[in-house]
């Protein structure tokens, strides 16, 4: 196991109840659990941004390298990635 340090958190009193009850309902050991869980989902998220961001990136690049395509073509692509996304992302407030 990795080696653990100690951080001081600030939080409004809603947030930290609601860490509170999550242990109480016996859904985590600790607050630290919830803490450390919601750490892990925020840095996989911002993994996938950053992804997502790296493949823009690249498909730019690739834009401005031609070949260049019919415009309805790139477009209908574009958007098709885009609905993906947008459904990946909108699943994660549920």
């Amino acid at each position: 196991m990795s080696k653990l340090e100690r951080i001081t958190v600030t939080m409004p009193a809603e947030m930290a109840a609601r860490l509170r009850a999550a242990v109480e309902r016996g859904e985590y050991a600790t607050t630290s659990e919830v803490v450390r869980e919601a750490l892990r989902d925020w840095g996989e998220e911002r993994d996938k941004g950053e992804a997502r961001r790296q493949w823009l990136r690249s498909e730019i690049e690739k834009g401005l390298a031609g070949p260049f395509y019919p415009a309805d073509q790139v477009f209908a692509e574009l958007r098709d990635r885009v609905r993906e996304q947008v459904a990946d992302y909108s699943g994660k407030d549920e």
